[in-house]
C-alpha cells in the first residue's frame, strides 16, 4: 500500500484535524479548522490503496454489504489513539474513504462553551430535545456532553440508538446501553419502538432520518421519557417546520399538538473559527418551550417564534446573532468571521451598533 493508514490517523490527531479524506488519484486531504489541507508528502493514492484501507477497517460482512450497497457507515477504535467514524463509498468506480475523529474523552458542557441551560435540559425527567445544525457542527459531541453530565449525577437507564456508535460511554451513576443500527437492530424505528419495553429513562436517537423515525421519537417522548435526537436543520424555527411538514397535511395538526406538548427545547449550532490560537468554537441558538412557544406551535405560527427568542432571554433563549455578539465582546471571534454565519445580517449590525462594538483591529 502506498500509505500507512496508522501514520495518517496519528497525524490527523496530532494536527487537530476533524476529518481525513482518501480518494484515488489525489493525495490524502485533512480538514483542519474547516479548511482542507492537502498532504503532498504522501503522494497520490491509487484505487488499490483506498480499497485496502477500506477493507482494513471493515469486517467481512461489512465488505459484502459495501459491495452490494456501494456505501457503508461504521466506527473503528484504534487502541492508544482514538475512535473514528468512517464512511466508505464508491465514486467514479473507485473507492473513497472518509474518517472523522471522535474525541477519546467526552468534553463537558462548560469546556465546549455551551449554554448552561443544556445542563437543565439533560436532567429533565421527560420531553423531547432536538440538537440541530449542518453536518460536522458538533451535534454528536453536544449530545454526548449532556449524556455524560446526567451519567455523573443520576441513577437512570439510558439507551442510545446510533448509526454507527460514536462516543463510548462508561456506566457511572447511570446504566447505559448502546445499540448500533444494522448490527444490534434493523432500523431506528424498530429500535425506538422496542426501547420502550427496556425500562429506559433517557433515549438518544442518533438521527431522525424519516417520517417513521420522527413519529416514533415524538411518541417515545409522549410516553414519559427524555428523548434527545438530531436533525440537519439550520435553526430552531426550520427544525420545527421540518418535523411538521414531513407529514401529510391531514396529519400535521395532530403532530403540531404532540410536538407542542412534548418539546422541551431546540438547540441549533454551528462552528466558527476562534480569533486567536486556532480552533473552532460553537455558536448556539436556543429555543425553550415555554407556554408562548407551545401556543405558536399549536397555532401554526412558527414564524413568530424568533421575536420570542429575542426577548425571552431570562428563560435561557438565545438567537444566533446574540451568541455571535457575545463571543465578539469576549474577544473569542472576529466580526469578519461572525458576519459570514449570521442568519440575519441587518439585525446583527444593529446589535453591534447598540453594543458600540468597533470594527476588527
Amino acid at each position: 500500500m502506498g500509505v500507512n493508514i496508522g501514520d495518517l490517523l496519528s497525524e490527523m490527531k496530532r494536527k487537530g484535524a476533524s476529518d481525513l479524506i482518501l480518494k484515488a488519484g489525489t493525495v490524502p486531504v485533512m480538514r483542519i479548522d474547516r479548511e482542507l489541507v492537502r498532504l503532498e508528502k504522501y503522494g497520490a493514492l491509487t484505487n488499490e490503496d483506498t480499497m485496502e484501507v477500506a477493507k482494513s477497517v471493515m469486517s467481512h460482512h461489512q465488505v459484502e454489504q459495501f459491495e452490494k450497497n456501494k456505501e457503508m457507515d461504521l466506527a473503528v477504535n484504534v487502541p492508544g489513539l482514538s475512535r473514528f467514524r468512517v464512511n466508505v463509498f464508491s465514486q467514479r468506480r473507485n473507492v473513497g474513504v472518509v474518517f472523522r475523529l471522535i474525541p477519546s474523552e467526552i468534553p463537558d458542557i462548560d469546556q465546549l462553551s455551551l449554554p448552561p441551560i443544556l445542563k437543565e435540559f439533560a436532567m429533565k425527567p421527560r420531553g423531547l430535545l432536538l440538537v440541530t445544525g449542518p453536518s460536522g457542527c458538533g451535534k454528536s459531541t453536544t449530545i454526548a456532553s449532556m449524556i455524560d453530565y446526567r451519567n455523573r449525577r443520576d441513577t437512570c437507564h439510558i439507551i442510545t440508538i446510533e448509526d454507527p456508535i460514536e462516543f463510548i460511554y462508561e456506566d457511572k451513576m447511570a446504566v447505559i446501553d448502546q445499540r448500533a443500527v444494522g448490527r444490534d437492530t434493523h432500523s431506528f424505528s424498530s429500535a425506538i419502538k422496542y426501547s420502550l419495553r427496556q425500562d429506559p429513562d433517557v433515549i438518544v436517537v442518533g438521527e431522525m432520518r424519516d417520517r417513521d423515525s420522527i413519529m416514533m421519537t415524538i411518541t417515545a417522548a409522549e410516553t414519559g421519557h427524555l428523548v434527545l435526537s438530531t436533525l440537519h436543520t439550520k435553526d430552531a424555527i426550520q427544525t420545527i417546520d421540518r418535523v411538521i411538514n414531513i407529514f401529510p397535511l391531514h396529519q400535521q395538526r395532530q403532530v403540531r399538538l404532540q410536538l407542542s406538548a412534548n418539546l422541551i427545547g431546540v438547540v441549533s449550532q454551528n462552528l466558527i473559527r476562534k480569533a486567536k490560537g486556532g480552533g473552532l468554537i460553537p455558536v448556539v441558538e436556543v429555543l425553550v418551550s415555554i407556554a408562548a412557544v407551545r401556543k405558536l406551535i399549536r397555532e401554526a405560527k412558527t414564524h413568530q417564534l424568533y421575536s420570542i427568542m429575542q426577548t425571552r432571554t431570562k428563560e435561557g433563549m438565545k438567537t444566533t446573532n446574540a451568541t455571535l455578539v457575545e463571543l465578539i465582546i469576549k474577544g473569542l471571534i472576529s466580526r469578519k468571521e461572525a458576519i459570514t454565519i449570521s442568519p440575519h445580517q441587518e439585525e446583527f449590525r444593529e446589535l453591534l451598533a447598540t453594543k458600540k462594538i468597533k470594527k476588527d483591529p
